[in-house]
């Protein structure tokens, strides 16, 4: 019986050229370096969309890892507001913002002479409450990792097999997914989220973390182990939070949830 590893091989040679809807989740950085080590890198292609949903540090991780690996990357422009749902943050803001972006990439792809368009998606997407995957299905986007089994544990299991240097690296989301549904979203509104989680992180070390916005509250969830950190920085955080419009700032004793909104 074939291992994950060559299963998903299989599969992609059965591919022969494809582009990699790439996130830089490790979910997809692992499939696109995956794909370069079966494939070759002149039959894979990593396409990157840049837009206001992704924290500019997260984005420069992405590309610096591209550009190490020599990858073959494309990055385009990606204006989320031109989406009704985004804008509006609506229940399906995931479905028609992920239905917009993939279709952007189909065509870049389109334009390579690449058929084949690949993402992500493994099965523990698929038992969570994930609208974009609609999209993905209607447009035909193919998910290997999905089709041969693989889950979020033997990604990152195979990815530090692999060396792949941020195999654990937290998971992250669209910066939307802070704000409850059918807040009005403004650039300036996803920015202050941005600098407030990427102060936690890069100044504080706290890993794990996301800040939940309600009109003037800002919420701040974080892993039971980094309350500590969030307290003895206390007056520090409540100065930046409250100098971004905020009036109020709270820890939210229940920890950090995914999905918290939907």
């Amino acid at each position: 019986m074939l291992d994950m590893l060559e299963r998903l091989k299989v599969e992609l040679k059965k591919l022969k050229k494809v582009a990699v809807c790439y996130s830089g989740g490790i979910d997809s950085s692992f499939l696109l370096f995956f794909a370069n080590k079966v494939l070759g890198k002149e039959n894979v292609y990593g396409i990157i969309v840049n837009g206001q949903m992704v924290a500019r540090s997260d984005y420069e991780d992405v590309i610096k890892f591209a550009k190490e690996n020599e990858f073959n990357l494309i990055e385009l422009p990606y204006n989320a507001f031109e989406v009704e749902d985004f804008k509006n943050n609506t229940k399906n803001r995931c479905y028609s913002c992920k239905k917009n972006l993939m279709s952007k990439i189909k065509e870049e792809a389109r334009k390579l002479g690449i058929v084949n368009v690949l993402d992500g998606k493994n099965v523990d997407d698929t038992k969570v409450f994930r609208p974009g995957n609609k999209a993905t299905k209607e447009l035909g986007i193919i998910s290997p990792l999905e089709k041969t089994g693989f889950t979020k544990t033997d990604i990152r299991k195979y990815s530090k097999e692999l060396g792949i240097k941020f195999w654990n690296k937290p998971s992250n989301s669209c910066l939307a997914t802070r704000f409850p549904y059918n807040t009005i979203l403004t650039d300036e509104m996803l920015k202050k989220v941005e600098v407030v989680e990427d102060y936690l992180k890069y100044e504080l070390g706290i890993n794990k973390v996301r800040l939940r916005v309600h009109d003037k509250i800002a919420r701040i969830e974080v892993e039971e182990k980094d309350c500590e950190i969030i307290l003895d920085n206390k007056k520090n955080i409540v100065e930046k939070i409250k100098n971004l419009g905020f009036d109020f700032v709270s820890l939210d004793l229940s920890g950090i949830k995914s999905g918290v909104f939907d």
